[in-house]
């Protein structure tokens, strides 16, 4: 994605005219109504004009490729629109003042989505987030493009429910699974030191490491009553009986591969989450077309 202001994505509002220009004018002389113009740098532009400006519905094509098709507001994309990018992906959604703001869809390159709230070309607000390699998705809130608060992670066969700080799973939270019970625990931070410390200096990073509490039956999720792992009784043996009760019937060899299961899916779901996050950060934000500088009068 493209985080650049509109001094440097975006078409330049000055200058003389250089290029070329079909169209209606107003009794000044100006762009006013329907008109075509080609830029000086190839690039071209078709539809609404206000007093010499873009304004209204209109098509800018990019020498790069790119192209932006939607409304315009005073030189400025505004309103509804869509812009695709050189590389293939592409923005679907509401713009204000040339930012990608409101309600709007983004496909990335590595065909990746997002779908929600925006501000300042950033994630922020409520949305989701679908991994396509994987089909997993985050449904929660976003703070500057990072998931932040409480939030969703949904799997084939499980989700967990809990909350983000910074991009990451931290706190108390739980895992949801198909089969009928759930597991409660919490996700404590932990640093990590990478680097071999011969040909490059030892760095510390901050990961999520999930601390597996009590296995129960599935119940409504309160991010409020959750107790921390640590204060929690040891995972203990639960299955329904016919009438809905709990009782003690499963093996203590199921009690052992359920309270193991959810610790390799919690660490397989941070593995989907750090790689998605990287493919969308090295992929999607370094992808966006830089709009080149134009000029019209």
């Amino acid at each position: 994605m493209s985080d650049l202001g509109s001094d440097e994505f975006g078409e330049d509002e000055a200058g003389p005219y250089l290029g070329e220009y079909e169209g209606d004018r107003n009794e000044e002389g100006e762009r006013h109504g329907y008109g075509k113009a080609t830029l000086p740098n190839g690039d071209t532009y078709e539809g609404q004009y206000d007093r010499g400006k873009r304004h209204g519905q209109g098509t800018y094509r990019f020498k790069s490729n790119a192209r932006y098709i939607g409304e315009y507001l005073h030189n400025k994309k505004h309103g509804q629109g869509t812009f695709i990018y050189p590389d293939g992906s592409r923005y679907e959604g509401s713009w204000v003042d040339d930012q990608r703001q409101g309600n709007g869809k983004y496909f990335y390159v590595n065909s990746d989505t997002y779908e929600g709230e925006w501000s300042k070309h950033e994630r922020h607000g409520q949305g989701s987030y679908i991994y396509a390699d994987t089909g997993s998705k985050y449904v929660g809130t976003w703070i500057s493009g990072k998931c932040e608060g409480a939030g969703e992670f949904i799997h084939a066969n499980h989700r967990f429910q809990g909350n983000w700080t910074d991009g990451n799973m931290q706190g108390p939270g739980k895992y949801i699974f198909d089969i009928g019970c759930e597991q409660h625990g919490e996700y404590i931070p932990v640093e990590q030191t990478q680097g071999d410390g011969e040909e490059e200096e030892p760095t510390t990073v901050t990961i999520p490491k999930w601390k597996a509490g009590k296995i129960t039956a599935i119940t409504l999720y309160s991010p409020e009553e959750e107790t921390p792992a640590a204060n929690m009784e040891t995972a203990e043996t639960t299955a329904l009986d016919e009438t809905g009760n709990l009782d003690d019937a499963t093996s203590k060899e199921e009690v052992n591969n359920d309270s193991q299961s959810p610790v390799s899916e919690a660490e397989h779901a941070v593995t989907e989450n750090e790689t998605a996050e990287e493919n969308e950060n090295a992929n999607p934000d370094d992808a966006d077309a830089e709009e080149p500088a134009s000029t019209e009068d």
